[in-house]
């Protein structure tokens, strides 16, 4: 008698084998925290997912687009700051030279200072920040959300064409410190209202700011739902499984020892 095959050692192959595949796959969604291995897996999920992906990658740049705009508004802001403290000073400083208990070689003194803040001011104009100048007569704009929507930041010029830095301001004597107390005025004036328009920017650029990261929250959490392994299923399976791939491999061995006891018996 000849045994050409053994029925039970191929049938517990295939069971092994399927076994197996699934470890293998509980494993890989282990290991890469993705229920949908390959497209099979769930191809409407995949697809949804893929378009959730796209949006979400649109979002990040607009939230870049979004934090570097707070930050160009912030630097704009910090130096206005600085800037209107020069003015008050320089307007200090033209009361100081209207006194006329002064002598010439006192105003002489507060115009040297005088001189050194007015070329401070003037120096302002040429700031950048990333590359861009902080004040120019050129507007800014943006892209804040995945649709493509802009937003402008409009142009701030502190030496507008006519201001009073273009002309030779000095305190040298009690007539020039009035004259350029009454232009620093309208300058100290002019950076109130700059910064007023930067602070109504930035309120509207963190509403967007919180409006836009909410929006990214919520469809990270709906691609979380669709792709996301639960661990605690995919731990018990992946334990399942190889409980079963050690069984069937234990089947073989005994389904392949099998015959030669047969034959042994036989002989």
């Amino acid at each position: 008698m000849v045994v050409n095959s053994n029925t039970i050692a191929e049938r517990t192959v295939d069971y092994l084998s399927v076994n197996a595949d699934k470890l293998s796959k509980s494993l890989f969604r282990l290991s890469s925290g993705s229920k949908i291995v390959k497209p099979s897996d769930d191809s409407a999920g995949l697809a949804i997912s893929s378009r959730i992906e796209t949006k979400l990658k649109k979002i990040n740049s607009s939230l870049e687009n979004i934090g570097k705009a707070i930050s160009f508004t912030q630097t704009q802001d910090g130096y206005l700051k600085t800037a209107n403290k020069a003015l008050t000073r320089m307007s200090e400083l033209t009361l100081l030279a209207q006194d006329i208990t002064k002598s010439a070689k006192d105003r002489e003194l507060y115009d040297n200072e005088f001189q050194q803040l007015k070329e401070f001011f003037i120096q302002l104009e040429n700031k950048e920040f990333d590359s861009v100048r902080l004040f120019s007569d050129n507007s800014i704009n943006l892209t804040i959300d995945s649709s493509g929507t802009e937003f402008t930041i409009p142009a701030i010029n502190l030496l507008p064409d006519g201001n009073p830095f273009e002309e030779e301001l000095d305190i040298k004597t009690s007539e020039n410190a009035k004259a350029a107390l009454d232009s620093l005025k309208e300058e100290i004036s002019n950076i109130a209202k700059h910064r007023a328009t930067i602070g109504a920017i930035q309120s509207r650029i963190n509403f967007t700011n919180s409006q836009v990261t909410l929006t990214q929250e919520n469809l990270t959490e709906a691609k979380s739902r669709i792709t996301d392994v639960n661990v605690a299923k995919a731990s018990t399976d992946y334990a399942r499984f190889q409980i079963l791939v050690q069984s069937g491999t234990s089947m073989l061995s005994q389904a392949n020892a099998l015959p030669k006891t047969v034959l042994q018996l036989l002989s």
